[in-house]
């Protein structure tokens, strides 16, 4: 059973891995035996974690390219495919966050939060399928939320993204699976990171979140590492279309 977990070998590319959750991910993959391909849209960040990774004696692969330039990200799966070798499992991890009042938000904000959350996830996921749909397999998994079923004040064009997310990953699902592929998500609940920091420190958010959430804590980005080495290993060949959630039971606690 352990082997069903493997993944020996497995080039494994992972968007917005430099750091936080996304960096978690691939180092969890990378422990399975997959070959890391760290992405940013910074050189210098990019470069660093391929060091750290050499540092401990696995060799990584960078690839630089922001998620929301189509032509640059089909540029830069291409140069993966030909220069360092298929891309096996693809993470759609990055991801952007902006909070102010709904009737507050800005234009620009939102227009960012389309382009990075929804394009850049359209954009990756369809460069990387079409190597993938020509081997006839490849694992897919986008990181959608809790909001992507809940809404929280605030964050309302993140939720909308995140929505957005989870049917996309049903569409690559429908369209997808025939050729082979295999196209989740992983819903993360409230986890410590820099992206939520503001609210790690904020006394009155951590006591509400500890209330509401039946595990009674934040997660740690660790515990994200199992849902994806599933959903990227042989034991899911039968799992599509899924978001698993990871959140500690919030969406199915009143």
């Amino acid at each position: 059973m352990s082997d069903m977990f493997k993944l020996n070998g497995k080039l494994a590319l992972v968007t917005g891995s430099s750091q936080g959750i996304g960096h978690s991910l691939i180092s969890g993959l990378a422990d399975q035996g997959a070959i890391p391909v760290v992405n940013d849209r910074n050189g210098e960040r990019a470069e660093a974690a391929v060091k750290a990774f050499a540092e401990k004696g696995v060799k990584a692969y960078s690839a630089v390219f922001d998620v929301t330039d189509k032509q640059a990200v089909d540029a830069g799966v291409d140069a993966i495919e030909d220069a360092v070798g298929p891309i096996e499992i693809l993470i759609n991890n990055a991801g952007i966050q902006y909070r102010t009042p709904l009737e507050d938000f800005p234009e620009e904000q939102w227009h960012r939060l389309l382009e990075t959350n929804i394009s850049g996830v359209f954009f990756t996921g369809q460069a990387v399928a079409r190597h993938m749909i020509k081997r006839g397999s490849g694992k897919i998994i986008n990181i959608c939320s809790v909001q992507s079923e809940l809404a929280r004040p605030g964050i309302a064009p993140y939720t909308a993204t995140k929505g957005a997310v989870r049917n996309l990953t049903r569409g690559m699902c429908t369209d997808w699976a025939k050729y082979g592929l295999q196209i989740n998500g992983i819903a993360p609940g409230y986890f410590k990171t820099p992206l939520n920091q503001a609210l790690v420190d904020n006394p009155e958010f951590t006591a509400w979140l500890e209330k509401r959430t039946p595990a009674g804590r934040w997660g740690d980005v660790e515990e994200l590492v199992g849902a994806a080495v599933y959903l990227a290993s042989p034991a899911s060949s039968f799992v599509n279309g899924h978001v698993l959630a990871v959140d500690g039971g919030i969406t199915v606690s009143v």
